[in-house]
């Protein structure tokens, strides 16, 4: 498997998977015209996409999707009560095209073994994804108040996270955001602190682990620089290294990763 992490933060997520036989994306949170720009940083296109995986109904996870569908014949999947959603946002995907991917569910697409699993988020049932192909695994978790322990058993042994890392707590809470929004943030169905992930990966890091990238940053309350250093304090306390064992990798809003085989 290769990928990359087009794009991630609050103002748009998307992340490209690539196998030997076709390619992939995770949410297509920003415009087409971004989506095609980032890919051919790639030397790819949206053309050559063979599936686009819904996790929920949020902007930032679904903005593009109305005009790539209408332009590209992409099959996409999403569960049941999203699909629900997007049918009530005016989101019109032709039936060809609208396929159901469930909770708990196992798919084989572009030959990866794909396996949903729930998150705790306010939407009306968001999950994620861990892909595994010839002995790797790579685990993406994102949009979630708390990592539990039956998403840990999941996501567990993997070779690579896209790993939630939103916010620092004291900027979330000393910033401009009205206190109902600070409230929804912290919360149990909102998105994970710098510390919290750290220690949610703390047990879900084994000797196979070789990335983080550490993904869907604030764009208010954190910057790189602190999640990777609060990140690195808490994972370092447990004897974990993140200079040559594990490798903390930043994401960004504007630019997608460097292809990355895993």
């Amino acid at each position: 498997m290769k990928m990359s992490v087009l794009a991630s933060g609050s103002t748009g997520n998307s992340t490209y998977i690539e196998s030997e036989t076709g390619s992939l994306l995770i949410d297509v949170g920003l415009s087409c015209k971004r989506i095609e720009a980032s890919l051919n940083k790639l030397n790819t296109s949206l053309s050559n996409i063979s599936a686009i995986l819904i996790t929920h109904e949020h902007t930032d996870h679904i903005k593009g999707l109305k005009v790539i569908a209408k332009r590209y014949a992409i099959p996409i999947f999403a569960n049941a009560e999203t699909w629900q959603q997007l049918d009530k946002k005016g989101i019109d995907i032709h039936p060809e095209q609208k396929f159901h991917f469930n909770p708990s569910e196992e798919k084989e697409i572009i030959g990866i073994d794909i396996h949903s699993y729930n998150v705790s988020h306010d939407a009306a049932d968001p999950q994620f994804y861990t892909f595994a192909k010839d002995n790797s695994k790579l685990s993406v978790i994102t949009d979630t108040g708390y990592v539990s322990d039956y998403m840990k058993g999941i996501i567990k042994d993997s070779d690579c996270f896209i790993f939630e890392s939103n916010h620092d707590v004291d900027m979330l809470r000393m910033g401009r955001y009205p206190w109902p929004t600070k409230q929804r943030i912290l919360s149990d169905v909102g998105h994970v602190s710098n510390e919290d992930a750290a220690h949610a990966m703390r047990d879900v890091i084994t000797e196979r682990t070789k990335r983080i990238y550490l993904s869907h940053l604030s764009l208010d309350n954190n910057i790189k620089e602190l999640a990777k250093m609060s990140v690195e304090q808490v994972l370092n306390r447990y004897d974990i290294d993140t200079e040559d064992q594990i490798m903390l990798c930043d994401t960004d809003k504007e630019a997608p990763t460097q292809i990355y085989t895993i």
